[in-house]
């Protein structure tokens, strides 16, 4: 049995502040790590990571049974279970469905009308919210599902057609359920939510207002699927497009014709790259019905953004994407060593977004999380960088590619790339390189972002700029 002081909120302080204590005195002391060239079988532990081993014991963890579609050990399973999100106490988002299997990827299992709380989070009249739980698919391939709301104004569809929808992929960036933007929208700002992060609100930029404004609906998805497991595009791309998919089986035909384009900046601009790179392959159904992707902020090389991130001003977020990824590759947690349990196991495994930035102030590398020896360049970091590797698929959809040219988290030249390589399998696509850097480039690339989408949705041919 856990200790009580573990359990009260007192208790986790207590225990917060030790995890930091000790990371903080590990790196005073001088111990820095080099990187290994190539990549190898997990070495033996080093001497400082021996050290976190026998000073710090494992943390006591209850039994749990394995997740359905994973073998694990005892331990493993136990361990798995404790890095879980904590339950928001609203069944649509914690309950796993029974026969899962019996369904196809964009079913709808569940929904809610949620107009008058997401009517408090959107600045822009609201006609209906639905709350929609459909089936997806989990990074594995195994059966899993998603949630994601769709907005309408409150005016009829003046145009031809079924009315567009425009999919909002906001950048949850985060670790916990109440974090994503359909909590809040069915929970409103006052429900426990993410009420600072770009995830939660519209005003910054006003993407789901912008579009209500023009008359189209709003699709805004929970891309991280429902272990929360930010960063893995094969399922924010996967949820995505079984949202669009659930969106087109809505009674009455209100949008079975409708055209569809997706937006997404950085953690969103993940998801909504996932969703052109996969679109052909995961979802050839909807190859007519997406016109349009529009990608800035891009991570498009995980390796090399790991080992930038790793150690710098930016680890935080580094340590918060390997715990995001243990949830849907848990072979990542047979590496993690005691002092990294404990702090998957703490109040960070419920962290929103905001946490991660000043989390990376004290350039914790991520060898002090580690039980092995250059765990960026090791077997296992490869296979979960090859199974996220989506460049060497062909968008399913025309792109609009942006990136802030002075990008201090994420240089441009993988957007650029990404540009090339687009253009040279055939892609309509067009490149803008914003002012400013990360967070300011969110901004001043929301204008042509949002014309380009707006442009698809009217029916417009993308413009192609490649030659």
């Amino acid at each position: 049995m856990k200790d009580r002081n573990t359990r009260s909120p007192h208790g986790r302080s207590l225990r917060m502040l030790a995890i930091t204590s000790t990371i903080s005195c590990l790196l005073l002391a001088g111990q820095h790590f080099a990187a290994a060239e190539g990549y190898a079988q997990p070495g033996p532990p080093s001497e400082l990571q021996k050290q976190i081993d026998d000073t710090i014991p494992a943390p006591p963890l209850p039994p749990a049974v394995a997740p359905p579609h994973a073998d694990m050990s005892p331990e493993i399973a136990a361990l798995w279970r404790a890095v879980q999100s904590s339950p928001t106490g609203d069944p649509i988002f914690d309950t796993w469905p029974e026969q899962l299997g019996d369904s196809k990827p964009g079913d709808i299992l569940e929904q809610r009308d949620v107009t008058a709380t997401a009517a408090q989070v959107i600045t822009a009249p609201v006609g209906r919210a639905r709350l929609l739980k459909f089936r997806s698919t989990s990074a594995t391939g195994e059966p899993s599902y998603g949630t994601a709301t769709v907005v309408t104004p409150p005016t009829p569809w003046p145009g031809p057609g079924t009315r567009p929808v425009l999919v909002d992929a906001r950048p949850i960036n985060s670790l916990g359920k109440r974090c994503t933007p359909g909590y809040t929208l069915a929970h409103g700002l006052l429900g426990g939510g993410n009420v600072t992060g770009s995830s939660a609100t519209d005003a910054f930029p006003p993407t789901a207002a912008s579009a209500l404004n023009r008359g189209y609906a709003v699709l805004i998805p929970d891309h991280e699927g429902p272990w929360m497991a930010y960063a893995e595009p094969n399922v924010a791309g996967q949820v995505i497009l079984d949202g669009i998919r659930a969106v087109r089986s809505l009674p009455g035909g209100e949008f079975g014709d409708s055209r569809f384009a997706v937006g997404g900046y950085s953690g969103g601009g993940i998801a909504s790259y996932a969703t052109a790179m996969l679109l052909d392959e995961y979802a050839p159904d909807l190859t007519d019905a997406v016109v349009g992707v529009s990608i800035g902020g891009l991570v498009a090389d995980n390796r090399e953004i790991a080992d930038r991130f790793n150690g710098s001003f930016a680890s935080g977020v580094l340590l918060v994407v390997v715990l995001a990824m243990a949830r849907e590759h848990p072979e990542i947690l047979g590496h993690l060593n005691n002092l990294a349990q404990w702090a998957a196991t703490s109040p960070l495994k419920d962290a929103c977004g905001e946490l991660a930035g000043p989390m990376g102030v004290v350039g914790i590398p991520i060898e002090v999380t580690a039980d092995i020896a250059d765990p960026l360049d090791s077997d296992i970091a490869e296979r979960i960088f090859e199974r996220t590797d989506l460049s060497d698929r062909t968008a399913g959809a025309p792109l609009y590619i942006y990136h802030a040219a002075h990008d201090l988290w994420i240089p441009i030249e993988g957007s650029r790339e990404l540009y090339r390589q687009q253009c040279a399998r055939g892609v309509s696509a067009v490149f803008r390189s914003e002012p400013g850097e990360h967070v300011t480039g969110l901004g001043t690339g929301f204008p042509g972002s949002f014309a380009w989408l707006d442009a698809r949705l009217r029916g417009e041919p993308a413009p192609d700029e490649c030659h």
